[in-house]
């Protein structure tokens, strides 16, 4: 073999512990007789796990100076071992300070008492760094001085500085792997038979975690104690060292490290509804239970964070067992497990089973790096494991063995050591229940071999401990009845999983901002100007032009008035005094000066792109030469100007256009219903053409254009959209809705994120996105983007309803200013008013608040509110169980008040519900731009959301739908369903009425629209409800009535359609006049409509005028008039009266 083949192994990298110094260190009383007073001498240890690197010499104190140690000792961290760096990340290096007492008269030895320990993490090596700096308080040892020192005086500290030559980490393995941090913080509500009584216990937790692409050991949690529900926590919670080593006291908590006080809105887990709440609150405040409060930092390569993410994604509950064991006990004088511990006779298997499924899907959220939450135990089963896991069993029993390694190896284990029997008797008690090997046993082959880190035993340790998985016969359910107090006391457990990375990296806005700009360049704010010799001299001519109307709006108001009255033949004299006036006038004024100034860049322009002038003269000939030519050529080309922009005559002003943007928007609309789709299209078109700058112009034609099913030119309209304006969110949105229906899957999610980036509290946005998702089976994703609208959802909610509530107190508020100023007018005798205290309701919805399925809607996802409503909540239950404060309000004022009164709860607020689900929000929104394929995806949602289901609204919205693709006998099913929830929804009517409208039922279509008009509420679309049932009113010869609907028409929104409604009712009922007024407003807002010429042109046959009569007549004709009724009657009209058509 070469050298090439054979593998390199990094050299081991020595870490270096250095201790700079301490100070505020005291002596312990032994010492106070010395002849130095105050001063200490110490030593400091240093360890790492069960190794000791080391020991400092002797140092002397000085109170008041801090001593330098400056002693170095020296970890080296071999490569060879894939697991050092796991071991670095989560085991601290202990330092012990020890006083050495003076000797005494006849001591042969030195006396040593120790002070105090600190503990130094290494993680800031772990990820990446060579050096780091640590100025650590020295915590106290049990009967050690420094627990006497008073708070307000300084704490003894230490200065540590931990480096590495080179760093423990590559290139790759910091690009590539990550660092897991798991804690486990409380078991609450367990089992009703744990008790703080009889015999104790220790409690376990344990997780798999990938060391490699296809291996994974156990991390377990072993030091859980049982607490009871007076032994309150602390507000800021530290977290403990899973492998504290030798640390005792304070020292076995991490440094700077504390459990985050999230909101129950802000977890990942269960127990987050109304009813958990309850149940939450009662079990951290009434109940015992079992807290760990444990950190434990794991270290993935590239290989374990792909096989991680890889199983997150075939499954994605991970398990997380929990366990009772029984309490070791360590043998008088010696070592635990040694061969002079002693177990009691019902350890050797675990009991209480338990596990917790932790849904870690969020993880795989873009730019997820944090879950946090409490998750249900439930009793474990092989067969639950695997359901839920697809895993065939759990770890349970190796978990057992290296709980029992850890407890009997740690120094500073919670549960008092009793006195054992020798080995030999313990060994013949196990032989006799039939083990094949003792934990003694165990420990020793643990202690001969290297455990792994945590302190994890080799696998092929003993069988000894037996896993709770109850009975698996065949035909028979799996039972843990231990287990299965877990559930009847509905316990859970708080856990935190993090990591420094995210699984999957979140794209910046910037990116995404970036890729939308290769997708579709931003159009430039101003035209580009492409220089040359032919711009150049056009530019000129412009300047030339726009100084000549300057100088001609000048002599205008100096001499026009003057001109217009002179009648006298023009003479040279006149004209030259004039011009010397205008010339005199320009001159003084600045006006000459300034006209320079505008035409000097055009010639600037001419001189560097015509004459390719760019240098300065050296030649003064040669200048004058120039100067002449440029001169004759700057004349000519102003004698072209001005012939190209003087005039004999002033041009007319071009009149502005009768209709604005959002008038031909409604004319678009109104013929888009009515099916006039070329007419749509040219109102559309006419919107663009006026202002091509305004994306919205480009998004509505694009809508029109996706509703025709016109794919290719509605892509274009946005694509216009986006060039004119890159944070278009509708724009946005609806080119990833084009891209996906082209199967451009990458680029449609780049569009969707980029409007989640543009509008990150848009719930409009996140659905989209959570739509496409699921088109595309990311099932993940749609969760993480339901999730975020959800949370939208709730947090409007909660705004709405604060801003309800701020509106009530303001009127409250005036009302009882009132109220004291009437009482002050009635004197000191008048009852003290109260006002009514009203609480707000929550917004109206299609579906009752008070129904199950609307009270658990969005429920996981209200996450503004919830701190709020559970804070007043744990205040008043607090209040009312806690015995002794019956007194406690009228105490504070002095007077004692009775209980009933102290005891009255405050009225809850009710919880915000939201006005619909972000689902409905979605179709909504979908159908309004004719999105079909989205549409029926989100009204699938909407019918399996808790918060909407079967709901009037959700068959209104799909009959909406079905209207669009012309199932009609779907629509009318789907209405009919919707009145059965609301008969009295104009909505609902109103789309009936179209739909017996679109299918030619005339009298049941006229019902539907007078039963909508008739409503107190208006429908959402009243305009094509007053151009329909005018209609059918001129068909059924009502022209009365459809003069007036037809006018409300007008009222509400005046359209063409809608005058020329008014003007044939008005021609049918003999109004004449009136119809030609009707006409003429039609004809303005419309002069291309052909029916309106045809009516003016009877009209004035009606009315005996001959030349307008063939005039509209010949408009008519030459706009095609398709209708051969109304040519007919124009015809018959025309010989009644003999005139009007110029062929005869």
């Amino acid at each position: 073999m070469t050298e090439v083949d054979v593998p390199q192994t990094r050299p081991p990298e020595p870490l270096s512990i250095h201790i700079v110094k301490a100070s505020n260190l005291r002596p312990s009383s032994g010492a106070s007789k010395g002849t130095k007073g105050d001063n200490v001498q110490i030593t400091v240890k240093v360890e790492f796990g069960e190794k000791v690197l080391g020991e400092s010499p002797k140092v002397e104190c000085v109170p008041d100076t801090p001593a330098d140690i400056d002693y170095t000792a020296t970890l080296n961290c071999s490569f060879e071992d894939p697991l050092v760096l796991d071991e670095i990340s989560y085991k601290p290096v202990v330092l012990t300070v020890t006083e050495v007492l003076p000797k005494e008269k006849k001591q042969k030895e030195e006396k040593t008492a120790q002070l105090g320990q600190c503990t130094v993490d290494l993680l800031p090596l772990v990820k990446g760094a060579t050096r780091h700096h640590y100025n650590l308080v020295i915590n106290p040892l049990p009967g050690s001085p420094l627990e006497t020192i008073p708070p307000e005086s300084p704490k003894p500290e230490m200065e540590v500085v931990i480096s590495v030559q080179e760093s423990l980490l590559e290139g790759t393995q910091i690009d590539q792997g990550n660092l897991m941090t798991l804690t486990v913080e409380t078991l609450y509500s367990p089992p009703e038979s744990w008790t703080m009584t009889g015999t104790q216990y220790a409690y376990a937790s344990a997780l798999p975690i990938p060391t490699s692409a296809d291996k994974e050991s156990p991390v377990v949690f072993a030091n859980g104690a049982l607490k009871p529900s007076i032994d309150k926590e602390p507000p800021n919670r530290q977290k403990k060292w899973a492998v504290p080593g030798s640390a005792q006291g304070n020292s076995i908590f991490i440094p700077d490290s504390f459990l985050p006080p999230d909101n129950i809105d802000d977890e990942d887990g269960e127990f987050k509804n109304k009813e958990d709440r309850e149940h939450r609150h009662m079990a951290e405040t009434e109940k015992l239970r079992v807290t760990w409060n444990t950190e434990r930092r794991c270290y993935l390569d590239s290989q374990a964070t792909k096989s991680f993410q890889d199983k997150i994604a075939k499954c994605r509950y991970w398990p997380v067992e929990v366990m009772r064991l029984p309490q070791p006990a360590a043998a008088k004088g010696k070592k635990p497990g040694l061969g002079g511990g002693k177990f009691k006779d019902d350890e050797g298997s675990i009991s209480y089973h338990g596990v917790a499924f932790v849904n870690l899907a969020p993880l795989l959220y873009p730019g997820v790096k944090r879950i946090r939450g409490a998750y249900k135990v439930h009793a474990y089963t092989d067969h639950a494991m695997h359901e839920k896991t697809k895993r065939k069993t759990g770890f349970g029993e190796e978990a057992g063995k290296i709980a029992f390694n850890i407890l009997n190896r740690n120094s500073a284990s919670p549960f008092p050591k009793k006195a054992g029997k020798e080995g030999g008797e313990k060994k013949e008690k196990e032989v006799k229940k039939g083990r094949s090997m003792s934990i003694a046993q165990h420990q020793q082959q643990a202690n001969a071999t290297p455990a792994g880190p945590g302190g994890q035993a080799p696998t092929e340790a003993s069988q000894t401990i037996k896993s709770d998985t109850g009975s698996e016969m065949e035909g028979q359910p799996p039972v843990n009845v231990e287990g299965q107090q877990y559930v009847d006391a509905k316990s859970y457990v708080m856990l935190e999983i993090s990591l420094t990375r995210p699984l999957i990296p979140k794209r910046p806005p910037e990116e995404l901002a970036r890729r939308v700009a290769e997708y579709i360049p931003p159009r430039p704010l101003f035209p580009k100007r492409t220089d040359g010799a032919q711009r150049a001299v056009e530019d000129f001519h412009n300047q030339v032009g726009s100084v000549a109307n300057l100088i001609l709006d000048e002599f205008r108001d100096q001499f026009g008035d003057l001109l217009k009255t002179d009648d006298e033949p023009q003479t040279v004299e006149a004209m030259e005094s004039r011009r010397q006036k205008l010339i005199y006038e320009l001159n003084s004024s600045g006006k000459y000066f300034a006209f320079k100034e505008q035409l000097k860049y055009a010639v600037v322009k001419i001189v560097r792109e015509k004459y390719l002038k760019t240098s300065a003269f050296e030649d003064r000939q040669e200048l004058q030469t120039f100067l002449s030519e440029l001169y004759v050529y700057l004349i000519d080309q102003m004698h072209v100007a001005l012939g190209q922009f003087l005039a004999l005559e002033d041009q007319a002003p071009i009149p502005k256009p009768q209709t604005d943007s959002a008038q031909l928007k409604h004319f678009a609309r109104e013929a888009e219903v009515n099916g006039n789709y070329e007419l749509a299209t040219k109102y559309y078109q006419e919107r663009i053409a006026r202002n091509r700058n305004d994306p919205s112009h480009w998004f509505d034609y694009g809508t029109f254009c996706l509703y025709i099913n016109d794919i290719t030119k509605a892509e274009e309209c946005f694509k216009e959209c986006i060039a004119i304006d890159q944070k278009h969110l509708q724009g946005l949105l609806l080119y990833g809705v084009v891209c996906t229906l082209s199967e451009r899957n990458e680029a449609a999610e780049t569009f969707f994120e980029a409007a989640t980036c543009v509008d990150p509290k848009s719930i409009l946005a996140w659905t989209m996105l959570g739509l496409f998702y699921d088109a595309v089976n990311n099932e993940i994703g749609a969760e993480m983007a339901y999730l975020e609208a959800n949370k939208l959802n709730q947090a409007a909610a909660v705004a709405e309803a604060k801003a309800l509530r701020e509106e009530e107190r303001l009127a409250r508020g005036e009302h009882e200013s009132e109220d004291k100023e009437i009482d002050h007018d009635q004197g000191g005798l008048a009852p003290p008013s109260v006002p009514d205290i009203k609480q707000p309701s929550p917004p109206s919805s299609d579906k009752p608040p008070t129904s199950a399925r609307s009270g658990k809607g969005s429920i996981s996802d209200r996450r503004m509110s919830a701190s709020k409503r559970s804070g007043s909540k744990i205040k008043t239950e607090s209040s009312t169980s806690r015995p002794g404060s019956h007194y406690k309000m009228g105490s504070q004022r002095g007077t004692p008040q009775p209980a009933e009164e102290a005891e009255e709860p405050p009225v809850r607020e009710p919880t915000p519900v939201p006005r619909c689900s972000i689902y409905m929000q979605a179709i909504e929104w979908l159908i309004e731009v004719k999105a079909v394929p989205f549409t029926e995806r989100a009204l699938a949602h909407e019918l399996l959301s808790p918060m909407g289901g079967p709901t009037s609204g959700y068959h209104i919205n799909y009959a909406r739908l079905k209207l669009q693709k012309k199932e009609y006998k779907e629509a009318e099913n789907s209405l009919d369903e919707a009145l059965q929830f609301d008969y009295q929804n104009p909505d609902a009517w109103a789309l009936m009425g179209h739909v017996k409208y679109m299918t030619n039922d005339v009298e049941a279509s006229r019902d539907c629209y007078e039963r909508t008009i008739s409503f107190t509420t208006d429908a959402a679309e009243m305009h094509s409800i007053y151009l329909r049932l005018a209609s059918i009113y001129l068909q059924e010869e009502k022209f009365s009535n459809a003069k007036n609907t037809f006018l409300l028409a007008c009222k509400r929104s005046p359209s063409c359609v809608s005058w020329l409604g008014v003007g044939i009712a008005c021609y049918r009922l003999g109004e004449l006049a009136e119809a030609e007024d009707a006409l003429s407003e039609a004809n303005i807002l419309n002069n291309t409509d052909p029916e309106v010429w045809g009516y003016l042109s009877l009209v004035c046959l009606k009315t005996g005028r001959q030349l307008e009569a063939e005039q509209a007549y010949k408009y008519a004709l030459k706009l095609n008039l398709s209708d051969y009724d109304l040519l007919g009657e124009i015809h018959q009209v025309q010989q009644d009266v003999g005139f009007g058509n110029p062929e005869f």
